[in-house]
Order: C-alpha cells, then sequence, then structure tokens
C-alpha cells in the first residue's frame, strides 16, 4: 500500500524536529452546495530544522515518531521556484 503524499503550508516551528503543516481543502457543503474549506494540522518530522513558518512541504505518511507525528517532511515545495 502506499504512503499518503500532501501539500500543505508550515504554520509551527518551535518545536525541536517538529513542525505542524496545515492542509487546507475544499469541500462542497451537502446541503446548500456552497464551496467551503476545510482545513487540518499534522505534526510532521522535521530531522535538522529546515522549514520555517510560510513555507509549502510536502509530507508523506510514516512510522509514528511520537503520540501526534506519523508524517515526515519530504521537500519545500517552493525550492524549485527559487532556483
Amino acid at each position: 500500500m502506499s504512503k499518503r503524499i500532501l501539500h500543505g503550508k508550515v504554520v509551527s516551528c518551535k518545536n525541536d524536529k517538529t513542525v505542524v503543516v496545515e492542509i487546507i481543502r475544499t469541500a462542497k457543503h451537502k446541503l446548500y452546495k456552497k464551496i467551503i474549506k476545510r482545513n487540518k494540522r499534522f505534526h510532521a518530522h522535521d530531522e535538522n530544522s529546515n522549514y520555517n513558518v510560510g513555507d509549502n512541504v510536502a509530507i508523506q505518511e510514516s512510522r509514528p515518531f511520537s503520540k501526534l507525528k506519523r508524517w515526515i517532511v519530504l521537500n519545500n515545495l517552493d525550492q524549485g521556484e527559487q532556483q
């Protein structure tokens, strides 16, 4: 079974080797049929503390690192635009 990969923005990097990534998705309301935003936050493992608040990153499912961390940061999506 393949591991899920999600794209989101880093909203916190205060913890050691951990970043909090917020994933925003859109969904249609069942009754009113209006498009609404849904967001969820994931704690992801960042071994070298390379990522800061505001970075767009890709995260992948992983083994449990702690009580909340089950994701690992793959790469920075903004790096390709800067180079």
